[in-house]
């Protein structure tokens, strides 16, 4: 339950950046405070092989090869051979990497090392994949809930490259509404949760890929998917009316963006859904283009009558090195900021914008940077705002902390639950590590023991 109760600003004009940076300094510490003093030995082991992995760029390599083969290796054996060649890579040994690399070509040790490897990967998979299917992560799901967590389920699964794939999709989409939807109904009321200035907030909320539903959306002919997709997802939208849940479609590669988005755009519009379901898209703050991004969502919305707000999940962005190797393969400029400080400054100037034109759009800030996070509570506070309209999200596996600290400051936070088996999630998986282990991170300074103050200054 929340200690604090946070003091609601009326509206007002355009605060002094001082006086903002101090009150996010404030506000920055305290939700730091709140991180759990008592934590889980196998977590905190984890954060610590993170932290060495973040320091040694071929050590990192080496432990994501190892995650991407272990589910295809037959074996303990197998998985240690792998982890040996993975290892042999990695020009200087740390004491841990040293004594793993013995162990995995020595013959009475390998077998161990191959089974230990195997549940290390499991482990690391189960710190961000709440359940293998939407029956069997109910139960976790409600944990959150009572929590002081609302969520939205990712069910794990990449572009597909057959129909029968595509449908199958749909299929696994549709039956989780409806799975959650009857489970939601037994979870206890969470008022600050359910409703917001605009009206009720949905408790079953699923993320879904426009690249899972359709083989046909390719770089080179975007178009070719268009009606597949637009079939999956009318289903999907009529089945969240229907159970009273949301549906938001999750944003990928650059190549896939703007199809996505006018395609979304494009049914919400349409008179079926004038009334619902309600529905949300991302945008990515690392896309140069962004701001011009979210004009055109904006006008959008000003002229799309829909009785439901659109939610915007603003996002840094999960495929930077994609898009930049890309790039540079094809000898392009990357489409994406090669500064952080640059992306981090794109993020703040849309969370002012998000908030600025509230409620017109509901504004979704999701971020582990405890500086990103303060910034939005403290200019949605001073914009006039009701603290039931800022939703802050995290990362199952990645801001559990933060989740807490949200609930304990009376915050309304998500949490995003993949949900899936670890084949499907490899490559979730993978895009996790590299953001946790990424050297210019807010996850990886704290872990590795940078001071807070600095990291709270604005960018």
């Amino acid at each position: 339950m929340p200690t604090t109760a946070p003091v609601e600003a009326p509206r007002s004009g355009p605060a002094p950046e001082a006086a903002i940076d101090a009150e996010v300094l404030e506000l920055g510490r305290r939700l730091a405070r709140r991180r759990p003093s008592v934590r889980n030995l196998s977590r905190v082991a984890n954060d610590r092989m993170m932290a060495l992995v973040a320091r040694d760029p071929q050590l990192r390599a080496a432990l994501f090869r190892l995650v991407d083969v272990a589910p295809a290796c037959a074996d303990a054996d197998e998985l240690a051979a792998h982890l040996d060649a993975f290892l042999s890579d990695v020009e200087h040994h740390s004491p841990p990497v040293a004594l793993a690399a013995r162990a995995s070509t020595a013959r009475g040790a390998r077998h161990a090392t191959g089974r230990i490897g195997f549940a290390a990967v499991r482990q690391m998979a189960g710190r961000f994949i709440v359940g293998e299917t939407p029956a069997s992560a109910a139960p976790a799901l409600r944990r959150l809930w009572e929590r002081g967590s609302a969520i939205s389920v990712d069910l794990l699964g990449e572009a597909t490259v057959t129909h029968d794939e595509g449908r199958a999709y749909a299929d696994r989409c549709d039956e989780t509404l409806v799975t959650l939807a009857a489970a939601a109904q037994q979870w206890p009321a969470r008022p600050l949760l359910e409703r917001d200035s605009a009206g009720v907030l949905p408790r079953v909320n699923l993320s879904v890929k426009v690249t899972a539903l359709t083989p046909l959306i390719r770089a080179e002919a975007p178009e070719r998917g268009r009606a597949d997709a637009a079939d999956h997802l009318r289903r999907l939208l009529r089945r969240a009316r229907d159970v009273g849940a949301h549906l938001h479609i999750d944003m990928e590669s650059m190549d896939s963006r703007d199809l996505i988005l006018e395609l979304v755009l494009e049914l919400l519009s349409e008179p079926e859904f004038k009334a619902g379901p309600s529905a949300g898209i991302v945008l990515q703050a690392y896309l140069r283009d962004s701001e011009e991004t979210l004009d055109g969502i904006l006008d959008w919305a000003g002229a799309a009558d829909r009785a439901v707000p659109l939610a915007i999940r603003l996002v840094k962005g999960a495929y930077w090195d994609h898009e930049t190797i890309e790039a540079l393969q094809n000898g392009w400029v990357p489409p994406v900021y090669t500064e952080k400080v640059e992306s981090d400054r794109c993020y703040e100037r849309i969370t002012r914008r998000l908030i600025d034109v509230h409620p017109l759009v509901r504004p979704a800030i999701a971020s582990h940077n405890l500086r990103s996070v303060a910034h939005a509570v403290v200019y949605a506070r001073r914009a006039g705002l009701a603290t039931h309209d800022l939703e802050l999200q995290v990362l199952r596996g990645l801001g559990d902390d933060l989740q807490d600290a949200l609930a304990a400051e009376g915050l309304r936070g998500r949490t995003y639950c993949p949900v899936g088996d670890m084949v499907a999630g490899m490559a979730y998986l993978v895009r996790r590590l590299l953001e946790n282990t990424s050297n210019d991170s807010f996850l990886a300074s704290r872990t590795g023991g940078a001071a807070l103050d600095p990291l709270l200054i604005r960018p």
